[in-house]
């Protein structure tokens, strides 16, 4: 009877660690790109550190590629399997005949301040002036005009001067050493400019002014065929939002955010408040902001005005989610109002 027992026990364990390296062995590799480099990339870094997509059956490498176009074209040509961009890339892929639908999008409007040299004023004093900008055509371009347009402003009528300059680092820098006028940057940075004597014209962030950025986007083709890795995916990175914007785990969301942007505690805590203020609580794609998007780059790129861009917006699992509590759950779970 003894020998039955411990026969019997050790088939138990070696049947449970074969369970579990079967599940592990199970778990999908998919790869996740993202092109920007800023503190709303978080709910990214922390699903994949808090072991929310390992929870989901995910195992996901996540790589930065340095600019949308370059993402796009990994994405489309199935060197990536899931990006995490702007809906600018999306619309100019598209418009090439790609085929990528945007699932998500976890900021939907504009959220940079506008940032100007200390001898600027008023909004009406950026006439004649330079002003930086990530790239002629990307979505701090885009940015920058829906916000000057709301200032009454139009770069072609008041001969303001949009110049492609760099990365928001290079847009800091430039503007500090007095190479352009005027900037739209995130709060990290422009606070820290305002420190040093940089007026902020206007903070858009608190403006309704809509644009797609920071989507979850995939091509067709993986959707069909991958739906429930992609509603894991989903699970996992709207997690990874919730526990980002809990008051309770702020400690450990800013070590992640020093970890992967490489700042300060200081520069932690500025990350922190641009993550609260520019994520969106149920990441639905907003229509507008495709809109706003079609309209601004079809005046470089005629062809945009053809595309049906609220048929680029494919909604359905993240409504299924929604729809089953889910995404209340979570926020209720992580104490976030």
């Amino acid at each position: 009877m003894v020998n039955i027992l411990v026969v019997a026990l050790i088939s138990f364990i070696i049947f449970g660690h074969s369970l579990e390296t079967q599940a592990a062995s199970a778990a999908k590799k998919i790869v996740i790109a993202h092109a920007a480099m800023n503190a709303r990339v978080g709910p990214l870094w922390v699903a994949k550190e808090q072991g929310f997509f390992a929870k989901s059956g995910i195992d996901a490498e996540m790589i930065f590629v340095r600019g949308a176009p370059i993402l796009v074209a990994a994405l489309t040509s199935g060197d990536i399997d899931i990006g995490y961009t702007g809906g600018t890339a999306v619309v100019g892929a598209n418009v090439e005949g790609a085929d990528l639908k945007i699932l998500a999008a976890f900021t939907n409007r504009v959220t940079y301040d506008l940032v100007v040299r200390p001898s600027i004023k008023r909004p009406e004093e950026l006439r004649g002036k330079k002003f930086g900008v990530q790239s002629i055509g990307g979505t701090v371009w885009m940015g920058a005009i829906l916000g000057l347009e709301h200032l009454g402003l139009d770069p072609v009528r008041d001969n303001i001067n949009l110049m492609a300059i760099g990365d928001q680092t290079i847009l800091t820098q430039a503007l500090a050493a007095g190479t352009i006028d005027a900037t739209v940057l995130d709060g990290v940075a422009s606070r820290h400019l305002h420190e040093r004597g940089f007026p902020i014209l206007a903070e858009f962030s608190k403006l309704n002014l809509p644009i797609l950025s920071l989507s979850i986007v995939a091509r067709e083709p993986y959707i069909q065929k991958n739906p429930v890795v992609l509603e894991n995916v989903m699970r996992a990175v709207i997690e990874g939002a919730a526990f980002s914007l809990s008051p309770a785990q702020k400690p450990a969301t800013l070590r992640i955010l020093q970890k992967h942007l490489k700042i300060s505690d200081r520069e932690a805590e500025e990350g922190f408040k641009d993550m609260v203020i520019g994520l969106d609580r149920k990441p639905y794609p907003s229509p507008e902001g495709m809109r706003n998007i079609q309209r601004l780059m079809k005046l470089r790129n005629p062809k945009v005005e053809k595309l049906k861009v609220e048929q680029l917006i494919d909604d359905r699992i993240l409504r299924k989610l929604d729809q089953s509590g889910f995404i209340d759950q979570l926020y209720v779970k992580y104490g976030v109002k």
